[in-house]
């Protein structure tokens, strides 16, 4: 009888497991705007016998808010389209056992039209054509993600029944790197690094972060759609392993404006595809070792981090996280190992790399990296020369070009960006402009408790 085993899976390993009885469960999922997985939990011998080629789903999933309500007004799907189905084709190279489940398995799929194309605005394909681009250049893209959250004393349903007043976090002081503080949280750590193990998702470390039952989570680096993907599986998994020890986790960028937010730090490189090289060191370099490459793509982060912050930062809720003096950055310079510049030069050797600092912890990483990725190309096809450093406290500086300091700001950027409308494609952009301005339509009809609390009586 097959052992049960943790990790990513072969199809005969699938088969060899759901024939004993160890998994009856087959998720099929797909990423959705928001970087949430939807999709359908299938019998483990349906799927072998049949969902292993494709299911479908509504279309309306790439066209909903985080409330999964329809939004009008996309070209892509509509009421007076029907609403009809694509294609979620499983990429059984994503396919995993799911530890914290019982008898569960996920694999992740592509979603396709009718006639076996990607659809256009779906995340995962949006990135899989900047790295056509990077391929036919003979590169590949290399990421992490470094995710930061909080996590609370409440289950998800005690913290919605509370209206989100009066959380009680993990622990009640800032824990950056702390150990005694986290050593209280270690319960539901272990577990999550253990869990993401078991699912073959491999974990470097966590630590306390900058804020009261604040952790951060760090996983392993690799080819940015193997990366995204793991990004996506902990996300979910982190949520779903609380919810099974009654707490619940946010990755709200700015969930408390006293409290310090939540990032998530990318780290990228571009490899020699063929000879394994790492193409941004040069020891010759007097710029860190910073390859004349490396510089043209840092050139091309800077030119165009304005436009692509919307891909950074989704959410009307995101641009709070954008304060002095909080870590996260204000500003569009590059520094070498300064925290307080939005692009930060970091390691050395083969491991030197550039950490974009402005994303929050609430990005699609589809959309991050295929962004991060378009802009450095534009500063390689471009020669693009890379700016002085700039030296110092970032936060301080002047004459430098600010980030956008709101959504509505952000999406103005974007739908002006040329390079990105090449690079990604015109549909792509106004799916997403669309998207962006209804999150901020349904934002500014709101009345919000600062409103209430301030004007009530002594407006």
């Amino acid at each position: 009888m097959p052992q049960p085993v943790s990790g990513k899976l072969t199809l005969d390993q699938l088969s060899d497991l759901a024939s004993a009885g160890h998994i009856d469960t087959v998720i099929m999922a797909m990423p959705d705007m928001q970087g949430r997985l939807v999709g359908k939990r299938m019998q483990a011998g349906y799927f072998l016998d049949t969902a292993v080629h494709e299911t479908h789903a509504c279309n309306y999933l790439l066209t909903v808010d985080a409330d999964m309500e329809p939004v009008p007004g996309y070209k892509a799907a509509s009421w007076e389209k029907g609403y009809g189905d694509f294609v979620l084709k499983p990429d059984l190279g994503t396919l995993r056992r799911i530890p914290w489940l019982p008898g569960t398995a996920l694999v992740l799929c592509d979603t396709l039209d009718h006639h076996g194309d990607d659809v256009p605005h779906a995340p995962r394909a949006i990135l899989k054509q900047q790295l056509k681009r990077l391929a036919k250049a003979k590169m590949t893209a290399m990421t992490a993600s470094e995710l930061e959250f909080y996590l609370f004393e409440d289950s998800y349903e005690a913290v919605h029944e509370k209206n989100y007043r009066g959380l009680k976090t993990a622990n009640w002081y800032i824990e950056d790197y702390h150990i005694l503080g986290t050593t209280k949280e270690e319960g539901i750590m272990r577990a999550i690094r253990n869990g993401l193990e078991g699912a073959g998702v491999p974990v470097e470390n966590s630590k306390g972060e900058w804020g009261p039952g604040q952790e951060e989570i760090n996983i392993r680096y690799a080819e940015a759609l193997e990366m995204a993907d793991r990004h996506t599986i902990l996300k979910n998994g982190i949520k779903e392993i609380a919810h099974l020890h009654g707490k619940a986790i946010t990755f709200m960028a700015k969930w408390n404006y006293a409290l310090a937010g939540s990032s998530c730090h990318i780290h990228l490189s571009f490899w020699d595809d063929k000879n394994k090289k790492a193409l941004f060191h040069d020891e010759k370099s007097k710029l860190y070792g910073l390859s004349a490459l490396g510089q043209q793509f840092l050139a091309g982060q800077l030119k165009h981090a304005r436009e692509m912050t919307y891909f950074l930062a989704p959410n009307i809720n995101s641009y709070k996280r954008f304060v002095q003096g909080t870590f996260a950055p204000t500003n569009v310079v590059w520094s070498n190992d300064n925290r307080t510049a939005g692009f930060r030069l970091c390691g050395h050797g083969k491991s030197l790399r550039v950490e974009c600092r402005i994303g929050g912890a609430d990005l699609n990483p589809y959309l991050a990296y295929a962004a991060l990725i378009a802009a450095g190309l534009a500063g390689i096809e471009g020669k693009l020369a890379l700016e002085p450093e700039f030296k110092g406290d970032a936060y301080a500086g002047t004459g430098i070009p600010s980030l956008p300091r709101t959504l509505r700001d952000a999406l103005t950027e974007l739908e002006k960006s040329d390079t990105l409308r090449a690079a990604l494609g015109d549909e792509v952009i106004e799916h997403y402009l669309h998207t962006g301005r209804w999150e901020q339509f349904e934002y500014d009809r709101r009345v919000t408790d600062w409103e209430v609390m301030r004007g009530f009586e002594r407006g």
